[in-house]
């Protein structure tokens, strides 16, 4: 299930028209780095693994978006970082990948 929200993620950054080619390509990379620690984390904690994944998703989708809704990014985006937060010392990778994605869409301006 983490692997089809990742596929759907990266489904919708390759077909949003308005994002610039070299961002794609920044959030396409960030993502193909998401997908080996989220599964790692599912073997241990499913549920929580679900969760990422599933804000990833819906993050990557509100980022998207060509009509933007006041404020739902940094909602999901504040979930995404409420969820890792405690991986930071057991799952370092975790908490450094998932974090830099979170940035990365906070910071391009879309």
């Amino acid at each position: 299930m983490s692997e089809e929200r990742i596929e759907k993620s990266k489904a919708a950054v390759e077909t949003a028209d308005h994002i610039p080619a070299e961002k794609k390509a920044e959030l396409l990379e960030s993502l193909a780095k998401l997908k080996p620690v989220i599964a790692k984390v599912s073997q241990t904690h499913e549920e929580d693994a679900q969760s990422i994944a599933r804000l990833v998703e819906a993050s990557t989708l509100e980022a998207t978006r060509k009509e933007k809704r006041a404020g739902a990014l940094k909602k999901t985006l504040g979930e995404l970082t409420q969820s890792i937060e405690k991986f930071e010392a057991s799952h370092p990778k975790v908490f450094e990948v998932v974090s830099e994605y979170s940035t990365l869409l906070a910071n391009m301006g879309l």
